[in-house]
């Protein structure tokens, strides 16, 4: 009986471990064929690639590995399987390194895209008017300083004042160095290659505006204006360590306006000394600097700044007009992001040294 009872005992803990093992091997599959399945770069690398006649799905995994556009033949033709892709044509598609599988999927699905008078162009979120201007004339013949000039340019801002709700005469305040600066919303854009600067300037706040009509009457129902919230939403675009920390960093500044308070952001600090590498140290006097409007290190500049700092996406925007409610006046990011908020200095420094001590501190 006690031989038998052993038995069963072995037996069970055998299909118990089998049991583990299979569960286990299944969760690291399923992550490694996850991995695999995303995008080959973070950063935008456009990619003409051709279909041609008589290609199929399940046939144009080498080629797309070997342009860069997939990581994996063999799981690519996994994903082929498992999803069945229907319609595909022959042509040349605009594609991206920075496309997953799911996404290069889907604009062979939808037919060839391409263009030969259009090209792709990316605006990265956070970039400023300086950054704006070098990457429209890195990919158009539209030079820098024509860009430059055309940022500055009152006749041409004031007609932009009269076409678009969102840009009011705030943008024409003095200290303000670029008027449109966090009003070019950032996305990747189909631009005509003989597109003028005007042209280009006009889609992306064509953009703007779509974006910001669909929260029209948040922002109208606010205590502040759009380009309040636009300059707030900049602020945190830069501060946030991490897409989900958005709407905690944009509550530390709320509070902080509510309570009569400076911002005490460095990045606008860096902005007013117009320093685009927040590698390099600031200065006693930039760190002072009371007559630059911008500088919200300032211990006399309660407030925003006097307009934003840089093109801020959605999530900042969307942080800025639904902030986090709660009591944190402080906030501070790891090496890898992670924001830590406490409600008084005292606790802040703490957070400060406890971060220096795990060799976790990177500002």
């Amino acid at each position: 009986m006690q031989q038998a009872d052993n038995k069963n005992r072995f037996f069970l803990k055998t299909i118990l471990i089998l049991l583990v093992v299979l569960v286990v091997s299944s969760i690291v599959v399923l992550l490694i064929y996850k991995t695999n399945i995303k995008a080959v770069s973070k950063e935008s690398k456009e990619v003409k690639f051709e279909v041609k006649e008589n290609q199929t799905y399940s046939t144009l995994g080498s080629e797309l590995e070997k342009q860069g556009l997939i990581k994996s033949e063999f799981f690519y033709k996994i994903y082929i399987k498992l999803n069945n892709p229907t319609t595909l044509q022959k042509g040349i598609y605009n594609l991206n390194q920075n496309m997953d599988l799911k996404q290069i999927i889907n604009e062979l699905e939808k037919g060839s895209n391409f263009n030969e008078n259009l090209i792709n162009i990316t605006f990265k979120e956070g970039l400023n008017i300086r950054k704006v201007a070098k990457v429209i004339s890195e990919n158009t013949n539209n030079s820098y300083e024509d860009i430059m000039n055309l940022m500055v340019d009152k006749n041409y801002i004031n007609s932009l004042i009269n076409e678009y709700w969102f840009l009011t005469n705030d943008i024409l305040n003095s200290d303000i160095y670029y008027p449109l600066e966090g009003y070019l919303f950032p996305e990747t854009y189909q631009i005509g290659k003989d597109y003028g600067a005007k042209d280009i300037i006009k889609v992306l706040l064509n953009q703007t505006d779509k974006i910001l009509s669909e929260y029209k009457n948040d922002i109208q129902n606010s205590k502040y204006s759009v380009h309040q919230i636009l300059t707030l939403s900049s602020v945190v675009e830069l501060e946030a360590g991490n897409a989900d920390d958005r709407a905690g960093v944009a509550g530390v500044f709320y509070n902080r306006l509510n309570s009569g308070w400076t911002l005490g952001s460095d990045v606008t600090t860096y902005y007013g000394s117009k320093i685009d590498d927040f590698k390099i140290s600031l200065t006693y006097k930039e760190l002072n600097d009371c007559s630059n409007k911008y500088n919200t290190r300032c211990s006399s500049l309660a407030g925003l700044p006097v307009g934003p700092i840089c093109n801020p996406g959605l999530e900042s925007i969307i942080a800025s007009i639904k902030p986090s409610s709660h009591n944190y006046y402080y906030f501070v990011a790891d090496c890898s992001g992670k924001t830590y908020m406490n409600t008084n200095s005292s606790g802040h420094s703490s957070t400060i040294n406890m971060l220096k001590s795990q060799n976790n501190w990177c500002a």
